[in-house]
């Protein structure tokens, strides 16, 4: 069994259900002596948590974070980091009806056809409520690259036809914070924060684009030819709930160019290594890190769960329709950001571990 656990040196095991007793995170690799305490986490599961603001569901949890392993007097110790979050506002009852019944666009048919059982409350390993411990992890995985002198920054980027204007190379945590979307582009934000309230009225919901950026990424992080640092990035933020595309650089904009407006040039650059002067690969390429920022987006589906009355079935095939109770995202865009920025922080930290093996000679690395 498997499918639970995420990266190699920097290993990552989350476990719990959407309503079970508890949700938690395993991480085996974290090196020694990083500084972290439960703040430091906490302060990335509170722009992860539901019922922050009227344009999210409305499940009342502090996603309250206990470290039960692997740190000792402030610091990491190297050995396993064990983490929990309880479930204190589960409403198990909340899904009664659709304990014999598939709910569209869930997971509920395709879990059931895999294991012949499913956990029908709130869609158990399924349901968004998972990612507290990827996003968790991603925090202990943050303090790592700080250390290293990275960075990584995500904003909501687009909901619907909606699409804001922001430099990936200015935009500020400070910025992203400011306004619930998590939309540094205050005009945007509104029209963003209009559109979520107008589907929430009429029970329905919208999709739409987080951006990350990864500032201060070494040079030479990637494992060619399968490993590539673009195609672990997109297995990790596709493997996210209601993830549906990827883009890394100009992405599906760069088939509109030739290889003349695409290429990336260089300028010689600080310390013998050249600088890219237009990164349209994104800070990538051959699969490796450039030294430039990481630019990724990420397509988010509208939420599964709607009021809306729609056509389904039942376990034993016959006709009905669902309109869904309880609490839901009629967006799930702002909360998306830091479970997106998790997952490209355990790519990184992975991979900044992977890297400190593969050339052992001392001086041996092109213009140290």
């Amino acid at each position: 069994m498997g499918g639970s656990t995420f990266g190699e040196r920097f290993a990552v095991t989350t476990f719990g259900e959407s309503h079970g007793g508890a949700l938690g995170v395993v991480i085996d690799g974290c090196p020694a002596r990083i500084e972290l305490s439960e703040a430091d986490v906490q302060a990335d599961l509170d722009r992860r948590r539901p019922g922050q603001s009227r344009l999210v569901t409305q499940r009342d949890e502090a996603d309250r974070v206990s470290i039960h392993s692997g740190v000792f007097e402030g610091l990491t110790l190297g050995t396993p980091i064990g983490m929990t979050v309880a479930n204190t506002d589960a409403r198990p009852g909340a899904y009664a009806d659709m304990v014999d019944l598939y709910r569209p666009s869930h997971a509920d048919y395709t879990t059931e056809a895999k294991y012949g059982i499913r956990s029908w409350q709130g869609g158990g390993r399924a349901s968004a409520r998972e990612t507290v411990g990827r996003v968790a992890a991603g925090a202990v995985a943050r303090k790592m690259l700080a250390a290293a002198g990275a960075e990584v920054l995500g904003w909501v980027s687009a909901v619907r036809d909606i699409v804001a204007e922001v430099d990936p190379a200015e935009v500020t945590r400070e910025a992203v914070e400011a306004h619930p979307t998590r939309c540094p582009d205050p005009a945007a934000a509104a029209r963003i924060a209009e559109a979520i309230e107008a589907v929430r009225r009429d029970g329905d919901s919208v999709g739409g684009v987080v951006t990350c950026v990864s500032r201060g990424v070494p040079p030479g992080l990637g494992e060619p030819v399968f490993d590539k640092l673009d195609a672990e990035l997109a297995r990790a933020v596709m493997s996210l709930p209601a993830a549906k595309g990827i883009e890394i650089g100009s992405g599906f904009a760069g088939t509109l160019m030739t290889g003349r407006t695409h290429n990336d040039e260089f300028a010689p650059g600080p310390h013998g290594r050249p600088v890219v002067l237009t990164n349209r690969s994104g800070g990538i390429q051959g699969g490796i890190s450039n030294g430039a920022d990481i630019v990724l987006r990420v397509a988010f589906k509208p939420t599964a769960t709607i009021a809306s009355q729609q056509r389904t079935v039942t376990r034993q095939g016959e006709p009905t329709v669902l309109a869904a109770r309880g609490r839901h995202d009629p967006c799930v865009l702002p909360r998306a950001v830091p479970m997106v920025e998790a997952m490209v922080c355990l790519v990184l930290a992975d991979h900044l571990l992977r890297q400190q093996t593969t050339q052992l000679a001392p001086g041996s690395s092109p213009r140290a």
